[in-house]
């Protein structure tokens, strides 16, 4: 499993951090060349720029190349979420 964390760290400070979001895939195809993947997705709910309420975002990336950078799959996890209407991620 992959878990994605988008944190923000104020002022550049670990000690300020706070987690936005989180994302947990999981390879639901045993690892094959091309695969699916269960994606959970939560964001925290935050005040500024603007008022956003928490939630969560279930869903499924299928047919991945399991040989294309990380990134390939953190970039089609990210559209999942700003496509089910979650911005924040």
């Amino acid at each position: 499993m992959l878990r994605i964390t988008v944190e923000i760290w104020p002022g550049g400070y670990a000690r300020n951090k706070r987690v936005l979001a989180t994302a947990n895939v999981a390879n639901i195809s045993g690892l094959a060349d091309v695969s699916n993947y269960a994606v959970e997705i939560n964001t925290s709910a935050r005040m500024e720029p603007a008022w956003q309420s928490a939630s969560e975002v279930s869903g499924e990336i299928r047919g991945h190349d399991r040989e294309a950078s990380v990134w390939a799959l953190v970039e089609k996890v990210a559209k999942l979420a700003t496509e089910s209407g979650n911005e924040g991620v």
